[in-house]
């Protein structure tokens, strides 16, 4: 993955924490995604097996990552704590 900033790092680990009970159940106790296909694979999870604002907010970072690495020369990504709202 492209470095993240600490805080897009933060608020993904902090979606992870948040629903990894009820939509991330069969991945390690201690699992955080590392690198972007990760990362969107998890956040696929939880979109997946979450309720309805697990959906919103996993698929507004999955969509904010998935348009950010298929611009090329897009490689900034401090501008999702504004976009996502987490």
């Amino acid at each position: 993955m492209n470095p993240m900033d600490e805080d897009l790092r933060r608020q993904i680990n902090q979606l992870v924490d948040t629903y990894r009970q009820r939509c991330l159940w069969f991945l390690r106790a201690d699992y955080y995604p590392t690198d972007l296909q990760d990362v969107l694979r998890t956040l696929d999870y939880i979109r997946r097996y979450g309720d309805r604002e697990a959906f919103r907010k996993a698929g507004e970072l999955y969509q904010w990552l998935s348009r950010t690495n298929s611009a090329p020369g897009v490689s900034g990504m401090s501008g999702l704590r504004q976009r996502s709202g987490l």
